[in-house]
């Protein structure tokens, strides 16, 4: 296991040469009439089949900055599904944008949760096409990528785990969870976005839901200390190296325990 944290920790904080093999194509689909495109991203060197990740970014949703992102998380051991869930005519280029287009998300729960869906049923039908194992499945996201995440944990989702970062903690009480996914919370302890009380609700939802749920709260660590792309420009919202290693090593461990825990079909 030490060998593989500390490939990945490499892969993203040391510069070296370009992957020239990592592979990002990107896959069109409709959900419910709306048209999608997510990015599926993995190593084409490796020939070795691995476990198949949904990733939903950041508010900004599918950019460049993201896809390298999913590029460094998949490295040699997973497939990376990068998801869509704005839909393919809605692609944030400024924090305006990107307000507008979550808050849409927000409103209307049920599509969120369809497209999630969506996005998963999506890399589950690249097993035989891509180097999918076609037995362990989980997800990770960043911010408002980690609240979808969540909803695809509450929604029942047929997934080993799922991971978020410094995500919107609240449920919908629209919706009664059926949580089948362990889940991991990694929170910034000096996180504004998030109150103690939503943090106490969350922690009550996910007992109340007999989830298997750990939450690591980083001390120093504000919203987005996990995306290198942070720049500090939003107030709040700024990227910690040290925390972030630390998170995605944590990443790292939680899944090799799933997929090992976790017959996946």
């Amino acid at each position: 296991m030490k060998s593989r944290i500390c490939f990945f920790l490499l892969c993203l904080f040391i510069a070296t040469g370009v992957q020239a093999a990592m592979v990002a194509k990107s896959l069109d689909y409709d959900v419910d009439g709306k048209k999608m495109q997510s990015v599926l991203v993995y190593d084409d060197a490796v020939t070795t089949q691995r476990p198949g990740l949904v990733m939903t970014p950041d508010w900004l949703g599918i950019n460049a900055n993201n896809i390298a992102l999913a590029k460094q998380f998949a490295g040699r051991d997973y497939v990376v599904l990068l998801a869509d869930v704005y839909g393919v005519d809605v692609r944030p280029t400024n924090p305006d944008e990107a307000s507008v287009a979550t808050k849409a998300m927000y409103a209307n729960r049920a599509a969120l949760r369809t497209r999630i869906n969506a996005a998963l049923a999506q890399l589950k039908e690249q097993t035989g096409k891509a180097p999918l194992d076609g037995r362990h499945w989980g997800a990770f996201g960043f911010c408002f990528g980690g609240a979808t995440t969540l909803d695809l944990a509450r929604s029942g989702a047929d997934v080993a785990g799922v991971v978020s970062f410094h995500g919107n903690l609240a449920g919908d009480p629209a919706f009664k969870d059926k949580v089948k996914a362990k889940v991991l919370v990694l929170h910034g302890a000096d996180d504004k976005f998030e109150s103690s009380e939503q943090i106490a609700a969350f922690q009550q939802e996910m007992r109340d839901a007999g989830a298997d749920w750990q939450f690591l709260s980083y001390g120093g660590a504000v919203h987005c200390f996990a995306i290198p792309s942070a720049d500090g420009k939003v107030p709040g919202c700024k990227y910690d190296p040290l925390v972030a290693r630390r998170a995605y090593a944590e990443m790292t461990r939680f899944f090799e325990e799933a997929f090992s825990t976790s017959a996946q079909r």
